[in-house]
């Protein structure tokens, strides 16, 4: 499932052709994806102008003039492609339609954006702008890495009252918005953090370390376009490229990049999904 900086990416690719924009035409051919779609969804975009483009965890949020604001989740394997924009932003002609088009955008302004899910474990949804914050699948979310409320006081505290894994603490979208599997592993295997370590039982001062390291990771992969493992791509249909910057995550019998270190990245199994890790460097 894309993470933060995969959708991150996929917002500022699309802010070009959608920013202040008007949707002139909303196509749905469908009337659901992972969930129903809105009631007269495509009726209540058409005509609608997009003021802003934000994100809040893995979710694009596209407030729209209309005083509403449509929320758009990848899923497994979602993509937004724009073709055809006008201010030379995209190469790429409109293509052919395709099987799992499921929703089009046609802007006013000549680009098309097309939402395509082979697996439909994507959404979309449409509520009141000034109550997006409300919204049941943000509602309980917790704070941006990137943003102020994610600093050391505020990660002491959480781990503090964790007995679980640490990489299950960094999973729950309750603590951290947006962070993944794959950042996650990267992030720990930078701060020299077993993956298995309690979280109630990390000295502060690693955890107050900690902070950074994920800031970095997450900075990092955002500039390289996220990471193409399978199905992700740029909205101009580019690949991403931070996974040939892996230095744990799916790097199992690798040695470990660490200087000095002269470990092997090991693999295991946390709750369903697949942890890499080098045990003689991180503890």
């Amino acid at each position: 499932m894309p993470e933060l900086p995969e959708v991150e990416t996929v917002r500022r690719g699309l802010a070009p052709a959608m920013e202040g924009a008007v949707i002139a035409r909303a196509e749905v051919n469908r009337p659901d994806l992972r969930w129903p779609l809105p009631e007269r969804m495509a009726e209540r975009l058409s005509g609608a102008r997009v003021l802003r483009l934000g994100r809040r965890s893995k979710y694009i949020l596209a407030d729209l003039d209309s005083g509403e604001t449509l929320l758009i989740h990848l899923g497994m394997s979602g993509r937004m492609q724009v073709s055809g924009d006008p201010l030379g932003m995209f190469h790429h002609d409109h293509p052919a339609p395709q099987k799992h088009d499921h929703v089009v955008f046609h802007m006013e302004n000549g680009a098309r954006v097309t939402f395509n899910d082979a697996r439909r474990f994507g959404a979309m949804d449409l509520c009141p702008t000034d109550a997006v914050a409300a919204h049941p699948l943000l509602a309980s979310l917790g704070p941006e890495p990137q943003g102020n409320a994610f600093n050391d006081a505020y990660l002491i505290d959480a781990f503090a009252k964790r007995r679980s894994p640490v990489k299950s603490v960094l999973l729950d979208q309750k603590v951290i918005a947006g962070l993944g599997n794959i950042y996650v592993c990267e992030a720990l295997h930078r701060a020299g953090i077993a993956p298995t370590r309690r979280a109630d039982r990390i000295a502060a001062p690693r955890v107050a370390a900690l902070v950074p390291v994920i800031r970095d990771v997450i900075a990092e992969a955002i500039a390289a376009g996220g990471s193409s493992l399978r199905d992700h791509r740029q909205a101009d249909g580019e690949l991403g490229y931070f996974q040939h910057n892996f230095r744990a995550y799916d790097r199992e019998g690798a040695p470990c990049s660490q200087p000095g270190c002269g470990g092997t990245i090991r693999r295991i199994v946390q709750s369903g999904r697949s942890t890499f890790y080098c045990p003689a460097c991180q503890r």
